[in-house]
Formats: structure tokens, sequence, C-alpha cells
């Protein structure tokens, strides 16, 4: 009997090791680079405070993440760094649960993916207002100011995918998918492929059955290199603020409909989080203003063209920018 607990026991550990691993939940590791003060100096309510800062399993999220964490740390707070979570609704469980206190959200995601609503706001500022009110009223989540970058979804082709077809709009492209759906073969991620803000949502507003498409699931990073090849998939989902579209000289399809919402990154806090560290909010804020679609297209191309680590490139920028020092 005792070897059957034993084994038991030894079963159950197994699997709640196993299911937080999968979630990407531990309890977070040391920020991986030193800093010192810049024009961010310590901050008497944050001193010593423990902070957690979490990011999605993609480079920008990571870089945003790191630039998170880079910034708290110069302002004296003990950051733990619990960035490349595997998926959106992971990130957010783990944040509604406590276990991050802040991130960067997308406010597209918010509105479409978190919060249920269907119709995107075509006006910046008008779907910002919108997520942060629901958001708060529903959940107790607080969105601080948005920074002025938008990545968003698009689809993108190779050049000659666009000489051989013509396309060079999403209505284009809803007319070949439903005229050749052979010639409009599409690679997508997991989520893009499901999200009412991705691919079936698309279809809908561009009037075609997605179940026409012929599509390929591939992971981000693999895709952009495939469809710059134009064999494996003529057409592929992308983030506009890839670094990887200008290298690969890839072509973004007009959202002629525009349909894809906005998604412009704001600091997210649960509410008693963001009422008690008011000053989180206060540091964070020149940073973001920073982040332009230049700028952070050129982090991500770095990451992904050039091969550098997400933690030295959000440094560096912190660093240019005057925000912190390096040791």
């Amino acid at each position: 009997m005792r070897s059957v607990r034993s084994l038991t026991a030894t079963v159950l550990i197994a699997v709640v090791t196993a299911l937080s691993a999968a979630c990407g939940l531990e309890s977070g590791g040391a920020v991986p680079l030193a800093v010192g003060p810049g024009s961010i100096t310590p901050v008497d309510s944050l001193e010593g405070v423990p902070i957690t800062v979490g990011s999605k399993d993609f480079t920008e999220q990571i870089i945003l993440g790191y630039i998170i964490e880079f910034a708290l740390t110069a302002a004296g707070a003990d950051v733990r760094d619990l960035t490349n979570i595997q998926g959106s609704n992971s990130t957010r469980d783990a944040q509604i649960a406590g276990q991050i206190d802040v991130t960067y959200e997308y406010t597209g995601t918010g509105w479409i993916n978190y919060l249920g609503n269907e119709q995107p706001i075509p006006d910046p500022t008008a779907q910002f207002e919108a997520v942060r009110d629901q958001d708060l009223a529903r959940n107790g989540m607080v969105w601080t100011d948005p920074a002025p970058m938008n990545n968003t979804y698009a689809l993108a082709a190779s050049q000659a995918t666009v000489a051989e077809t013509g396309v060079r709009t999403l209505s284009d492209y809803a007319a070949l998918v439903q005229l050749n759906p052979a010639a409009a073969t599409t690679c997508v991620e997991t989520e893009f492929n499901v999200r009412q803000d991705g691919f079936p949502g698309m279809a809908a507003a561009y009037g075609f059955d997605p179940a026409q498409a012929q599509r390929q699931i591939l992971q981000t990073g693999i895709i952009y290199q495939a469809t710059a090849d134009a064999t494996q998939c003529k057409f592929g989902e992308v983030f506009t603020t890839d670094g990887r579209i200008a290298a690969l000289d890839l072509v973004l399809l007009e959202d002629d409909r525009s349909f894809f919402p906005k998604y412009n990154p704001a600091l997210v806090m649960r509410k008693e989080f963001a009422e008690q560290y008011s000053a989180v909010a206060e540091v964070m804020a020149p940073i973001s203003a920073l982040l332009t679609d230049e700028a952070i297209t050129e982090m991500n191309r770095q990451v992904d063209v050039d091969g550098r680590e997400p933690a030295d490139v959000a440094r560096d920028w912190l660093a240019d920018n005057g925000f912190v020092t390096i040791p």
C-alpha cells in the first residue's frame, strides 16, 4: 500500500510540475543584465518592492518585458523575470491570478480576445479608452496611456507572388481564395487561425468561407521565410512591426475594409497593485511615449535578423535614450 501511495504522490507531483512548466508559470528568475540609474533614478516607494514582470513568447513581447524590467530595476524595485509565457490567454490568466504584476498588453487583444467584443474600434484613442474602461469595470485591470506603436496583424506575400497573382489588398486575396484556393495557400500561427481578430474574423469581414482557404499552421518565426520563399505558402500572417518584413522584401496586403484592430501596447496592472505602486506608471510613461513603430521594428530586426539577444537589445535602447546606464 505504501508503494502505491508513494507512486501516486510522485505522479501527482510530476503532473503539477509539468502543468506549471507548460504554462510558463514558474516563480520567475532574476533580471538577466545589470543596469544603473539614468534619467530613471531610485524611487522611495519602489525601493526593494518585489515586482514580477511578464510577457508572451514572441520577440517583441519579450523585448517589451525586458524594457519594463530594466526600467523598474533602475527605479529600485526587486524585479523578477517571468517573460516568455506561451500564448496570450496563459499570460492574461497569470496576471489575473497575481503571478504577474505588470506587462505590456495590446489594446486590440484586450478588446477582442479578453473582453469578447467582435467589432474593433478604428480610432486608436477610442479603442484604448473603450478597453481601458471596460477591463477596469469587469476585471479590475488598469491600462495606462498606450505607446504610439501599432503592432497589428496583416497578410504578406513576396514580390514574386504579388506579381504572379496581382493580389495587393485583402479584397484581392478573398477573391483569389474563392476563385483558386490552391493559389492562395496561407501560412498562419495557431492563435491567428482561431482568434476572432484573426483568420475567422477576417474571412467573415471579407466575405469568404475560411474552410475554403488552404492553410498551414507554422510557428511564427518560420512564416516569414516560408512566405518569402513562396513554396510552402504564397501568403503568410505577419505582425506589422516585425523587422523581417523589410529584410525579406515582403509586401503587406492592404486591409482595405479596416478589419484588423489597433494593437497599441499599454502597461497593464491589477487595480490594487496600480494603486499601491502608482510610481510604476510614472516611471514607464516617458518610455512608452518613445515606443514608435520605427523604434520597435528596429529592435525586433536586431533580434530576428541580426541574432542579438532580446535583453541586450532592450537594455541598449533604454541606455541610448538615457533612461538607464550600463555598469
